[in-house]
């Protein structure tokens, strides 16, 4: 068969269009946000910022959904089954501390959610009353005097809260008594009415208190001191090697096709870096944006499953 010039660009629009036709771009229909906690934690921070971006970006809707229940393991599980190829879920170190304390969670992190990016990170702080330990030191010096005296508060038993407390408690050789609340603001509010001694909680929760003085932050536990709290200790001062960080990460459901993963970190790309909008919200919060890809997420999951459940065997924690 012959095929002539003429013929030949005649044919090559209808060439070069065939790609186009045979796979439809993505997204096709609205994309779901999910989020397995309550409406109004840290995660909601990049989540409905997200949406704002990104709607605009992707050509259909981003809806930003709450679905929580069981220490975040009922939205979990919702996105891990989705089928719509449009559903993605932000969550906490969560993703990595359930599967340490239950083998029946109804999806498997590893195969039934993809690794999209970390979003964002920062450290946990310890916290006590205004009138409580002066420093770290004298926090630890007074745990290992009066084993189980000193209470600490957590958001629940398993919780991200409560594991970095028993972490804690294994590597500082100190042993406190573990008081489980519903959430992070009740236990401020434990710290404050002399309820409990104190907490390790997520940075942005006492920020007030601590600036008004009715609190205390006595450590970090990121590996470094703060850029919020640069006059705080990191835990690892005086307790080498300790590190625990909250983290936030966004993945889709496994039934989601390669190119959506593609599209949302192309997108996400144009909403990092130091000066951007978001960056600067989260650092008010004592966050810094990651969006580093699905590479590092994997690898953090994959690091801190077992971490997790040598934490949570060693402690002989049980779910309740």
């Amino acid at each position: 068969m012959t095929i002539t010039r003429r013929g030949l660009g005649a044919a090559l629009p209808a060439l070069l269009a065939a790609p186009a036709l045979a796979q439809a771009p993505w997204p096709t229909r609205p994309v779901r946000l999910n989020s397995p906690f309550a409406p109004g934690g840290p995660q909601d921070v990049p989540g409905r910022f997200f949406v704002d971006a990104l709607t605009p970006r992707l050509g259909q809707p981003m809806v930003y959904d709450s679905r929580a229940g069981a220490g975040g393991s009922v939205g979990m599980q919702h996105v891990a089954q989705s089928t719509d190829g449009h559903t993605f879920l932000i969550t906490s170190t969560a993703v990595a501390t359930l599967p340490a304390l239950r083998r029946d969670l109804g999806f498997d992190p590893f195969t039934d959610l993809l690794p999209v990016t970390l979003v964002m990170q920062s450290p946990f702080t310890l916290v006590v009353r205004a009138d409580g330990p002066a420093s770290f030191a004298e926090f630890l010096a007074r745990a290992r005097a009066q084993p189980n005296r000193l209470t600490f508060g957590s958001s629940g038993v398993g919780s991200s809260t409560h594991l970095t407390m028993e972490m804690l408690q294994q590597q500082a050789g100190i042993q406190l008594t573990h008081v489980p609340y519903r959430g992070a603001q009740l236990i401020m509010t434990a710290v404050l009415a002399g309820e409990v001694d104190c907490f390790i909680g997520d940075v942005s929760v006492p920020l007030e208190h601590i600036r008004a003085g009715t609190a205390r932050c006595i450590a970090v536990t990121s590996a470094a001191r703060a850029p919020l709290l640069p006059e705080v200790p990191a835990v690892a001062e005086l307790v080498p090697g300790y590190a625990a960080t909250l983290w936030y990460g966004l993945f889709a459901a496994r039934a989601n096709p390669p190119e959506s993963i593609t599209r949302m970190m192309t997108e996400l790309t144009t909403l990092r870096g130091p000066d951007s909008e978001l960056g600067r919200r989260l650092a008010g919060l004592g966050a810094e944006l990651l969006l580093t890809g699905p590479q590092p997420l994997a690898e953090r999951l994959r690091a801190e499953v077992p971490q997790w459940r040598a934490v949570v065997q060693a402690a002989g924690i049980r779910p309740e």
